[in-house]
């Protein structure tokens, strides 16, 4: 197929889109480089430097690429702290550039997406692990900036016959040899837990210690970013049965931030310095997706489902790009 990648200079979706190479798809990326990194884009696919913002661009990049088969969304605004801050910022401008690039798709005839959706959408989950009928309540605008995407997408299946699915991540982790994590700004625990290896940072925080976990700090769902590109291929490779989905991404099982950080010490052989702060507002002690329909209806299987290996892959890429990319 021939896909067009949006954000696909980003982390999750230059990843992706190697992992659709690699499979024999044509890509075509879309990315305004305001995260993501020229570097970090296959050599394979045809790269374009636009805004979704831009409707007039967009237009022109399906006139000029006809016969595109599917969309893969991973661009957008994704600081959960930001959206705090700037609200407008995600539930204006995420839910428009989404907007304008399914009206551009539907225009020339695509009928295929897929949606980088998100684990925000379960702020007060009622049962652990969390399945797809779990509550809706978004813990911040970005997570109902991700909310209003997905009901865009219902109607657009009910009025223009838009077969798509949604991705909800976890927490995405690990690296390739060829392509990592490199945010400015790092909010992410395991990059950080590295840089701190680096000699990049002082120290990492604990975010509070007195939560009712095994010991005391919050639980996270950690998912190697090879495993969300494989479910991200299987989906769109089976967007014409499924019709509409929604899954949960997750390995289904947690780890704690002292394990996390305890099992960096292990694999870089650093001390990993770590001081305890006070809760964030909002933490939930724990998330932990449910993976069961995805498994059942695609046969995805995370391959990279062990802490010490999705660990390592980051290790080694980070050890080897100290500085990222190099091109902020």
């Amino acid at each position: 197929m021939k896909i067009l990648v949006t954000g696909g200079a980003g982390y999750i979706g230059s990843i992706t889109s190697a992992e659709l190479i690699r499979a024999g798809h044509e890509v075509i990326v879309i990315d305004n480089l305001y995260q993501g990194h020229r570097a970090a884009v296959p050599p394979e696919a045809v790269f374009i430097e636009a805004d979704l913002a831009d409707r007039k661009t967009l237009g022109e990049i399906f006139a000029a690429y006809p016969g595109i088969d599917g969309i893969m969304h991973f661009a957008s605004y994704t600081l959960v702290g930001e959206s705090m801050e700037k609200p407008f910022l995600y539930l204006r401008d995420n839910l428009t550039n989404a907007a304008n690039l399914l009206e551009a798709a539907i225009a020339a005839g695509v009928r295929r997406f897929i949606l980088s959706s998100t684990a925000n959408l379960f702020d007060q989950p009622e049962r652990i692990p969390i399945a797809e009928h779990e509550r809706i309540v978004p813990g911040s605008p970005y997570g109902e900036s991700k909310f209003f995407i997905e009901r865009t997408l219902h109607w657009m299946a009910r009025i223009y016959g838009m077969r798509y699915a949604c991705l909800r991540y976890f927490n995405a982790c690990g690296d390739t040899p060829d392509r990592g994590e490199d945010h400015d700004p790092e909010t992410h625990l395991i990059p950080i837990v590295l840089q701190v290896a680096l000699g990049q940072r002082p120290h990492v925080t604990i975010f509070g210690d007195d939560y009712p976990t095994r010991d005391g700090t919050c639980v996270r769902d950690y998912i190697h970013v090879l495993d969300l590109a494989s479910a991200h291929i299987l989906a769109m490779e089976a967007l014409d049965r499924l019709g509409e989905r929604r899954y949960n991404l997750g390995n289904g099982q947690g780890f704690t931030v002292r394990e996390v950080i305890e099992t960096a010490r292990k694999v870089t052989g650093h001390p990993i310095p770590a001081v305890v702060g006070p809760r964030r507002p909002g933490d939930p002690a724990v998330l932990v997706a449910s993976s069961d329909t995805i498994r059942a209806e695609l046969g995805w299987q995370p391959q990279y489902p062990d802490l010490e290996t999705i660990i390592a892959s980051a290790w080694e890429w980070h050890r080897t790009h100290p500085y990222g990319y190099g091109d902020k």
